[in-house]
């Protein structure tokens, strides 16, 4: 029997090391602990970077950027402004990312929906207000996104704007004039400013990214040039929050992940199936479409914001959402009243390829806004998050076991 190669058996013993590793972190106890920045409602989203580029991560909310790793200096970005909680604010939506190159993290801000996104340019420690920069005059959709669609390895926005679904980057080294406006579809008369549902992923799995709302998805060309690409109608709810594409059940396609309805019931993951040689999606309900019904025993409303990241550090991606609280004051919407809870949704898949989400409670007194932000804050590997709303801005940073 020949000898076993000394490379096999450390690749072995790597995977198996990896497979252990995995288990522990799939049978872990995640706990968070909850940072109350401040109860003043400033804005409705939340970022994360290092702003200072000291190492730590800070946290982003509203008109302040907070200093890590407690959190207590605050320190203006824009003229502070505080906001009636039965009313609207002039942040709702918050994105961080460097966007003239000089290595310091910038800030975006989405003032209302179907008005501008401006950045703040980092003043690299310098004092006063942040220099603010147009990005684009007239951004609609109450969930905007922010990644890469075009794959120059640079962030885009992506929204529509008079009924036209496409997207925006700077069009210089500099991002100090108007990002153009890249077209990806046909004129919707139907879209409006306050249109939600929204999201970008690789949907057919061809490595290029894929536009996606309520109505269906935008197949991303060969070649992206300023026309629409092709739609394919699906009805993915009646329009939630973000949208995001992951395979859930590890079959090796992309499937869809969102909520339903923004300012009702319902959180699915829809499982991209073939149908007469085409894709197609199955409704899979993690949170029941109607109030009435519950998903063992839970059930909550009003679910304006998702993101999809691997919280407990087992390999697979699970869902953070929670209640916006109030989101059209006291009197508004479904249950209006209820708890403002924060939820992650545990991603377990069976041997016989069954999928099952496991819902945890972070919190039932702070909730989501219209955007929140998921990242290691701490640089202990493990994921934290960051929200702003009504109830003000909070930090949720991972302990350890």
């Amino acid at each position: 029997m020949p000898a076993s190669h000394p490379r096999v058996l450390s690749l072995s013993l790597a995977f198996l090391l990896a497979c252990v590793t995995l288990a522990s972190a799939a049978n872990r106890e995640v706990r968070f602990k909850k940072i109350q920045l401040t109860d003043v409602f400033y804005a409705e989203g939340a970022g994360i970077a290092d702003v200072n580029k000291d190492g730590q991560g800070d946290a982003v909310y509203g008109p302040y950027w907070y200093a890590g790793p407690d959190f207590k200096t605050a320190r203006e970005i824009y003229p502070v402004e505080k906001f009636d909680p039965h009313k609207y604010s002039n942040n709702f939506i918050t994105f961080v990312a460097d966007i003239n190159g000089d290595q310091w993290p910038d800030v975006l801000v989405n003032q209302w929906p179907g008005k501008d996104v401006s950045w703040y340019e980092n003043p690299k420690n310098g004092d006063g207000h942040w220099q603010r920069h147009l990005a684009h005059p007239v951004v609609d959709n109450e969930s905007p996104g922010f990644g890469d669609i075009d794959g120059d390895g640079k962030p885009d926005l992506v929204f529509h704007t008079e009924g036209v679904l496409g997207f925006a980057g700077p069009g210089d080294s500099s991002g100090t004039a108007r990002w153009p406006f890249r077209n990806c579809s046909e004129r919707n008369e139907k879209w409006q400013r306050y249109t939600h549902g929204l999201g970008y992923g690789d949907v057919n799995g061809d490595g290029r990214v894929d536009l996606l709302m309520a109505g269906g998805w935008w197949e991303q060309p060969a070649e992206v040039k300023n026309q629409p690409w092709t739609h394919h109608a699906f009805q993915f709810g009646q329009g939630g929050a973000q949208m995001h594409t992951y395979d859930v059940d590890g079959d090796g396609d992309n499937d869809v992940i969102t909520s339903l309805v923004a300012h009702g019931y319902g959180l699915s993951w829809f499982e991209q199936v073939k149908k007469d040689g085409k894709i197609d999606f199955v409704n899979h309900a993690i949170l029941p479409a109607t109030g009435e019904e519950k998903a063992d025993g839970l059930q909550f409303s009003q679910l304006h914001a998702v993101e999809v990241a691997d919280v407990d550090g087992d390999g697979l991606k699970d869902i953070i959402t929670g209640k916006r609280y109030w989101a059209h004051g006291p009197n508004g919407d479904a249950d209006p009243a209820g708890p403002a809870v924060l939820y992650w949704f545990q991603l377990q898949r069976g041997k016989d390829g069954s999928v099952k989400y496991v819902a945890h409670q972070i919190d039932d007194d702070s909730g989501v806004g219209t955007q929140f932000a998921v990242g290691d804050l701490n640089g202990d590997k493990r994921l934290d998050i960051v929200t702003g709303n009504k109830k003000g801005g909070h930090v949720f940073l991972q302990l350890a076991e």
